[in-house]
């Protein structure tokens, strides 16, 4: 399989947003134990959008084509979408053109100006986040809280794989499961907007096969983009670190995000920051220089 379904992915989308309502939600009776389906009919939810239930059953089952505006927007608010969940509708529900969807990506380059910056960035961990979040950039004191990326094959730097693949990756998060769910929502969004991209069915299906909980999540169909946060971690050496999170897309390439991170001025966890930040400062002895080669 070299791309994802995009019709496939469509039906599935809306399957799972309506089934996550209960006609009591939407100001519909309730018909108990004579309800076979979990959430909402499709009868049920065409009617609140506004739309025949053919209609709607063709675009469930991925046959839509050429779907106004306006029928989207009718749906997302009968399925209670946010703002990011009708984003990936529109995404699903509207095909890229052929010349997009043939088009393959070339490998992605990091501006020199842009590593230049995040060794700049003394006592800020950052790493630079690409396709499928693919880690395509870092500093050193990202490396000391996160782990040395540059000891990774290149195919291996990967948030999502590093998460359910990697038990160091997944020991470091206190709040795994948040992790988890996060990655994967990135993930599913991006699928929505790049589902031409040949590299990600393999990603998907290696995670798939060796992970339990990635199916699931991934089954799940859950979207969402949370660019800003707190993430609590346990770090081997210096112990707990709370560190907030900013993500900065760059102007100039939308698929690359600056993931920077800091800790709240005179926390224990800044002074845990500045002691990592001195080790990864350290200069390298001369027999270890010599070791790398």
């Amino acid at each position: 399989m070299d791309q994802l379904d995009q019709r496939t992915e469509l039906g599935e989308f809306l399957r799972t947003r309506r089934a996550r309502l209960r006609p009591e939600d939407v100001g519909l009776p309730d018909h108990g134990r004579h309800r076979r389906v979990p959430g909402l009919r499709r009868e049920e939810l065409a009617q609140l959008a506004g739309v025949s239930v053919a209609y709607y059953t063709r675009l469930e089952q991925g046959h839509g084509q050429n779907v106004s505006a306006d029928v989207l927007d009718a749906i997302a608010r009968a399925l209670r979408l946010d703002g990011t969940e009708t984003a990936h509708l529109t995404h699903l529900a509207r095909p890229r053109p052929r010349r997009q969807r043939n088009r393959p990506h070339r490998p992605q380059q990091v501006r020199p100006q842009l590593r230049t910056l995040l060794e700049a960035m003394e006592g800020v961990p950052a790493y630079l986040v690409g396709r499928r979040q693919d880690v395509i950039g870092w500093n050193r004191l990202a490396v000391a809280v996160f782990g040395d990326f540059g000891a990774l094959p290149p195919q291996e730097r990967n948030l999502v794989r590093l998460v359910f693949l990697d038990p160091a990756t997944s020991a470091l998060y206190a709040e795994w499961e948040c992790r988890a769910c996060e990655v994967v929502s990135n993930l599913r969004m991006y699928a929505g907007r790049h589902p031409e991209d040949e590299q990600l069915p393999a990603l998907v299906g290696e995670l798939s096969v060796k992970n339990e909980e990635f199916r699931r999540l991934w089954a799940a169909h859950t979207v969402a983009d949370k660019s800003h946060g707190v993430k609590q971690l346990r770090h081997p050496l210096v112990g707990e670190l709370e560190l907030s999170f900013e993500t900065l897309t760059l102007p100039d390439d939308p698929e690359q995000s600056l993931v920077a991170f800091h800790a709240a001025p005179g926390s224990p966890s800044a002074d845990a920051l500045r002691l990592l930040s001195s080790w990864a400062a350290a200069p390298v002895p001369a027999e270890d220089r010599a070791a790398r080669g």
